[in-house]
């Protein structure tokens, strides 16, 4: 449900920008950066960069462009080893 709210006009010079830079509209922008906001507050131990490579993924996901991976070799690597 789409609801209209008043927002400052300095507020949205700077997501305009923003908004440009990314190829999303001022309020797909709006919206990305709320989301992103909500969990980083949410993980605090997490850094930025892991929360937005893990949306990245999330997305590819998704959109079904990630392969299975496939170990080349044979080889294990076992603890008990060593």
């Amino acid at each position: 449900m789409a609801k209209e709210i008043l927002l400052d006009e300095g507020f949205i010079h700077e997501w305009t920008s923003r908004a440009k830079v990314s190829g999303r509209s001022v309020a797909q922008q709006i919206e990305y950066d709320a989301k992103l906001g909500r969990i980083v507050i949410d993980n605090p131990d997490l850094s930025y960069a892991f929360i937005e490579k893990a949306l990245l993924a999330k997305d590819e996901i998704e959109r079904g462009e990630l392969t299975l991976y496939v170990r080349k070799s044979s080889k294990t690597f076992n603890l008990s080893d060593e």
